[in-house]
């Protein structure tokens, strides 16, 4: 009878602590969806750009992009050899070369590459930063520089914001012109003879429709990477030992984003 009696409770018990689930879920990406929309405001307010924010906002760039630039153009073009190199092997084993240059381009640039970018972006500098103002939210720093007349918004998030969007979309399109040159050398060697066909193929890819697609995506998938981090360590409570917490929890939500954000395009653009 007791049994029974503690199953019914539990039985009662799960309709509420569901909602209250629903409900911290839904209240958790407000404040993400909130705090984008504040950041991307005051990122196209002329005003945040005075000079001590422009120095700030530079760094976070010359950190989050500019430093990694070799390194992953290099990775970038050793990642693009492999996948053209598989990719035109294929094809031509099942006799279908002609369609390789179409399908490097649309698998390699379209859908591999801004997804690899965000996720380099967000393993590299999306993590540390993530720490960095999960650390600064535990310690009260941005209280101290409101009290102290500062705006912790504009002088320290939005740079970092900025800093990691500007990153996804550079290394993105960086890497992108890289696969297309190493393209058309997987698909025709160092000969120029097949560089008009291969434009035109590009060219039909790189539609209206396929462009305008690619660069949302790709602003998107900075939006995620800038600030899903950023607002999972700011909802985090003041305790030191969550602050790792706070980390898994930003990645893991960036990580689940940047699927859907992908699942997504893939089903507008093939009709899945």
């Amino acid at each position: 009878m007791r049994q029974a009696s503690s199953l019914h409770h539990h039985v009662l018990r799960a309709p509420g602590e569901a909602a209250s689930a629903f409900t911290g879920w839904s209240i958790s990406w407000w404040r993400v969806f909130h705090f984008g929309a504040l950041a991307l405001v005051m990122a196209l307010s002329p005003r945040t750009y005075d000079r001590e924010n422009r120095a700030v906002t530079a760094k976070q760039i010359y950190f989050t992009a500019w430093q990694v630039l070799p390194w992953f153009t290099l990775l970038a073009a050793l990642l693009s050899t492999v996948l053209i190199r598989i990719v035109v092997a294929t094809a031509a084993g099942y006799g279908l070369l002609q369609y390789a240059p179409e399908l490097v381009v649309r698998v390699l640039v379209l859908e591999l590459i801004p997804l690899f970018a965000a996720l380099f972006v967000a393993l590299r500098s999306g993590a540390a930063i993530n720490t960095e103002v999960a650390l600064m939210h535990i310690r009260g720093d941005f209280d101290a520089m409101q009290r102290a007349g500062g705006d912790p918004l504009r002088r320290e998030l939005v740079p970092r914001v900025i800093g990691s969007a500007v990153s996804v979309l550079a290394l993105a399109t960086v890497s992108g012109m890289i696969a297309l040159v190493i393209g058309y050398i997987g698909v025709y060697g160092f000969s120029p003879w097949g560089f008009d066909a291969y434009t035109r193929t590009v060219g039909l890819v790189f539609d209206l429709e396929a462009s305008l697609g690619l660069a949302l995506k790709m602003l998107l998938f900075g939006a995620a990477v800038a600030v899903i981090p950023i607002a999972a360590s700011l909802e985090m409570p003041r305790e030191m030992r969550l602050a790792p917490v706070a980390v898994l929890r930003g990645m893991v939500r960036l990580f689940l984003v940047l699927v859907l954000l992908e699942g997504a395009s893939l089903a507008l653009t093939y009709q899945i």
